[in-house]
């Protein structure tokens, strides 16, 4: 009488790649592929802009941390040099350049002329105390209200990008 066969069939589980190092690779010419860029024989790729054009952006840095070092020479006490430049950057300048004034003297005059207006040092004066009245009222409103509290956490979650922005720069 014959044997009997027994199959036995076994589970694997996923193999485990986490100890295999790639050493080598190789690159080989398979012949030539037409990519359909677009609608036409003649499409014409854009060039490249400003990123990725491969050079270094020295002067950008070198202009940040001029103004970080101004800006720090200006306030005292407890500021991060994020709270310095959004104040000036952003704050002021947007208030700056709201007003109408401003713009036809900067229209009209040059660096220097427009430097010298007195509208100019009146202007800044209306813009830091509107700013620290808007801020005041905004800041007041977000203390004393829940909902608002609530509203601002969806705003910074879903629109304005804290999380992705904090978990880049975690990753930074």
């Amino acid at each position: 009488m014959p044997a009997a066969v027994t199959v036995v069939a076994r589970e694997r589980d996923a193999i485990d790649l986490s100890k295999i190092a790639l050493t080598h690779h190789a690159l080989k010419k398979q012949g030539k592929v037409v990519l359909p860029l677009g609608l036409g024989a003649n499409y014409k790729l854009e060039p490249l802009t400003e990123a990725g054009t491969g050079f270094v952006r020295a002067p950008e840095r070198a202009y940040m941390r001029e103004l970080i070092e101004k800006v720090n020479a200006l306030f005292e006490g407890e500021l991060t040099d994020q709270d310095k430049l959004v104040y000036v950057n952003k704050v002021l300048l947007g208030k700056l350049l709201e007003s109408e004034t401003l713009v036809q003297q900067a229209v009209n005059n040059s660096k220097e002329q427009f430097a010298s207006s007195p509208d100019l040092k009146s202007e800044i004066v209306n813009a830091i105390m509107s700013a620290l009245d808007a801020h005041t009222l905004m800041s007041t409103q977000a203390l004393n209200s829940a909902a608002v509290r609530a509203a601002l956490t969806d705003i910074l979650l879903n629109h304005a990008g804290l999380w992705e922005a904090l978990r880049a720069r975690g990753r930074a």
